[in-house]
């Protein structure tokens, strides 16, 4: 990433100055291939991070991998998810392994405390040490071991980037994406699974591809299919209580499906139909170029171009403000600025 690749996309005041603003890029394109919007550098390349696993899933989802192991909806949503390492997640995970006839043990993910902070504060207090499961990655690191096992290849090296599940991951995001899978650039996730630099642009064609499969073949647009509604009926599994991804697909109800990455990444993929009866389906691509470590500006450029599109309604926004531009208060709750963004799109 160059400092020329992105603009400001928002602003943060403080009485009647700016005091900070977020540079980023984004790009909305169409299943044809065709930019329909943008900010920045379309063809800026960076790491998705988690925004990459639906696609992570995608090949065992395409061979039937969840049939195989009698796999549920919620099971395979988790398998894309960033979850919140809440009971309930860990639940959904001990049974996705006792199917799949793994271990916890298994997971080479590591280890860190729940994002949930109702889940934190009550496993300090019982004295409960966090476990792999509790790992924001543990469903996606599950389902590459069951891709291991349903292919009949060793797991203890499931993450080296030329394990056979490693290998397939990567040619099937390329053929998403539209580039060889030699050109990618490989860098090594948080949760230490291989990850890939792609341009916004072609992460973008990738998650509308992902929302309008028509054209990918039978199995690949099943898979895809199997994968978007998943997501979209268990947003709970793809993130937790009071999380963007999750909060903005259950507003949205069936309209769209989105997945956020580290350092301020995130796809969102709006499906055929939702802006008028022949609209398109088109994916998003956004990224903030300092990371956004409070995730205020990735949410609020998210809902933005959303809203710009017309594919969520005032009631829908109005539910979604926490996330979205917003008065900025100080600890005894007086306003002392605002956080907007400051790009404008026509509608599309």
């Amino acid at each position: 990433m160059r400092a020329g690749d992105c603009v400001p996309l928002v602003e943060v005041t403080r009485g009647e100055i700016v005091e900070s603003i977020h540079y980023g890029a984004f790009c909305v394109v169409d299943a044809q291939g065709r930019v329909l919007a943008s900010e920045g550098n379309p063809d800026l390349m960076t790491y998705p991070r988690s925004s990459m696993k639906p696609f992570q899933a995608l090949p065992f989802i395409e061979r039937e991998g969840d049939l195989a192991f009698s796999l549920a909806a919620q099971e395979f949503a988790i398998m894309c998810a960033s979850h919140s390492g809440t009971d309930m997640h860990r639940s959904v995970l001990e049974g996705m392994h006792a199917k799949i006839g793994l271990t916890e043990a298994d997971l080479a993910c590591g280890v860190h405390w729940p994002n949930d902070a109702a889940t934190r504060d009550a496993m300090k207090k019982a004295g409960e040490e966090p476990t792999p499961f509790r790992h924001n990655c543990s469903g996606k690191h599950t389902g590459m071991l069951a891709f291991a096992k349903l292919l009949g290849v060793e797991k203890e090296d499931y993450l080296n980037p030329q394990h056979p599940v490693q290998i397939i991951i990567r040619e099937t995001l390329a053929e998403m994406i539209g580039l060889p899978s030699d050109s990618l650039p490989l860098g090594t996730d948080g949760c230490s699974a291989p990850v890939y630099g792609i341009p916004l642009r072609n992460m973008a064609h990738a998650v509308a591809k992902l929302v309008e499969p028509a054209n990918l073949g039978d199995s690949r647009a099943a898979a895809c299919k199997k994968i978007t509604s998943a997501m979209m009926m268990h947003p709970m599994m793809v993130a937790g209580p009071g999380r963007f991804d999750t909060e903005l697909m259950m507003v949205a109800a069936g309209k769209l499906v989105c997945k956020g990455g580290a350092e301020a990444y995130q796809i969102i993929g709006v499906m055929p139909g939702v802006l008028r009866k022949d609209s398109p389906g088109m994916g998003i691509a956004v990224k903030i170029s300092d990371g956004d470590p409070h995730g205020r500006a990735v949410s609020a450029v998210s809902l933005e171009i959303l809203s710009a599109l017309g594919a969520l309604s005032d009631n829908d926004l109005l539910r979604l403000s926490a996330f979205g531009s917003k008065q900025v208060q100080n600890w005894r709750k007086i306003t002392v600025g605002k956080i907007r963004t400051v790009f404008s799109l026509e509608a599309i």
